[in-house]
């Protein structure tokens, strides 16, 4: 079968952006202060994974979520609207500065009580959760050499048929992943991540070109 698939230009992503169902003035204006940050701007993510995030959570009826990594809570408050008005998403983010502007945003948008924020590293806060089967969705967008950490501590407490997603697992739009000379540890930790993802009898995975790569993790049941 020959190779299928779209090359996307400027013209054609903005095209694609355009066709979303919903418009959100609050990501818009997370998104405008993130512009201010530089380089630091592109830690959110890109506005069609967004939607997904919103579309995919609510199509699975989702109703505990939790998100590693929230930088300024563009894509927590994506999460929450797709889960119902008693439904919980917890954020585990290790910078207070960020996260107070989150809050801020998180509250505009009248989601603040459906958000819970817990400042400090990541592992430790997912290690001090009990280790029950209560989330049904995961977001896992932090710093790449412990995503094998996150997804553990995780996949531990996701109900089966639940949904971990990782992004930037393409690393960066230029492909990175691929490159034979990209040996930075961020690059070597993705590759083995998807490598281990792939293999895992626990997940059904597939791995989607969307932003800088978006992979999708579900985990079977015992009888699979």
């Amino acid at each position: 079968m020959s190779d299928k698939y779209t090359t996307l230009n400027p013209e054609l992503y903005a095209y694609l952006l355009a066709q979303r169902s919903e418009r959100d003035p609050v990501l818009e204006r997370i998104a405008r202060h993130n512009e201010t940050l530089g380089t630091m701007a592109m830690a959110q993510i890109a506005p069609d994974q967004g939607a997904f995030l919103t579309v995919l959570a609510r199509a699975i009826g989702a109703r505990e979520a939790i998100e590693v990594g929230t930088f300024t809570g563009y894509s927590a408050l994506c999460i929450a609207r797709g889960l119902p008005a008693d439904g919980r998403l917890l954020c585990c983010d290790i910078d207070p500065v960020h996260t107070a502007t989150a809050r801020g945003f998180w509250n505009e948008a009248g989601l603040g009580d459906r958000i819970e924020l817990r400042v400090g590293p990541a592992l430790d806060t997912l290690r001090a959760l009990p280790a029950t089967e209560r989330f049904d969705f995961g977001f896992i967008d932090a710093d790449k050499t412990a995503y094998h950490d996150y997804y553990e501590e995780v996949l531990a407490r996701l109900r089966p048929n639940g949904l971990i997603l990782f992004d930037n697992v393409l690393y960066q739009w230029s492909g990175q992943i691929t490159r034979e000379d990209a040996t930075d540890e961020n690059t070597v930790a993705l590759r083995a991540l998807n490598a281990s993802l792939a293999r895992d009898p626990r997940v059904e995975v597939v791995m989607l070109a969307v932003g800088d790569g978006l992979t999708i993790a579900r985990k079977r049941r015992e009888q699979e």
